[in-house]
């Protein structure tokens, strides 16, 4: 089985221009997400897939395989899906190169789903943690996950759910943003308009469940933290600091 790691990575953010290379302890964000995916063994290929020529021109310098795409793309997964059309494989797994300090073996859980082939039908897999903070739970910018017992994704918002009407002792979990995907899943993905509920939320991965296909959740221990903004940067940097003294 052929497995590609993809790093989608653009300039322009509303809240963060520039992130993939802002620094961190003398490197560029997107480095330190490129180093942690090539210690997935699992990888025939890691690489980031860009559109723009400041972050393919640093790839460059750094010697991280990188591919240019098209500026068009609205999403990442859009431009994951024309890295498919590029290389052929079986499973492509986007990893975000806003969570610097993701784990390889976390990255792995997203994999082990196609490669022990236990369910057919799963085309999509995505990781949920645990929330821990509760500032978390109440941030818009994390989309919290909401599955069956088996791990079928059933709803992804950026509210705080599900209520505790009935409990005071639910437990919530965030998205990890590392998603599996088999070329038909791409396809369909590329292919399809957004739907209602995807537009609303603005969550890419709603466009799966909305069309009543299986996105497979797995649940790790992931001390990651999305950058999505110059604050959780700093987060960030602290964290990297401490964890070399």
């Amino acid at each position: 089985m052929k497995i590609i790691g993809v790093i989608p990575a653009r300039y322009a953010s509303s809240r963060f221009p520039g992130k993939p290379l802002a620094d961190i302890c003398g490197k560029p964000m997107i480095e330190h997400a490129y180093l942690r995916a090539k210690q997935v063994k699992d990888f025939a290929q890691v690489l980031v897939a860009t559109d723009d020529e400041r972050i393919a021109s640093v790839c460059l310098k750094k010697n991280i395989d990188h591919i240019v795409t098209s500026p068009k793309h609205k999403t990442g997964t859009d431009r994951v899906g024309e890295v498919a059309k590029k290389i052929n494989a079986d499973v492509y797994v986007n990893i975000q190169g806003d969570e610097p300090l993701i784990e390889s073996e976390t990255i792995r859980q997203a994999i082990l789903p196609f490669i022990d082939n236990a369910r057919a039908d799963i085309q999509v897999t995505n990781l949920m943690t645990r929330i821990n903070d509760p500032i978390d739970l109440i941030n818009p910018t994390i989309p919290k996950v909401i599955a069956s017992k088996d791990g079928r994704g059933i709803y992804l918002t950026r509210s705080a759910a599900p209520f505790p009407k009935g409990s005071i002792n639910a437990s919530y979990y965030k998205q990890v943003c590392v998603y599996g995907f088999t070329p038909k899943a791409l396809k369909f993905f590329c292919e399809s308009p957004r739907g209602a509920i995807e537009t609303i939320e603005d969550i890419e991965i709603l466009r799966f469940i909305e069309a009543g296909m299986r996105v497979q959740y797995i649940e790790v221990d992931s001390k990651t933290i999305a950058v999505d903004t110059p604050n959780d940067l700093e987060r960030v940097i602290c964290r990297v600091r401490s964890s070399s003294l």
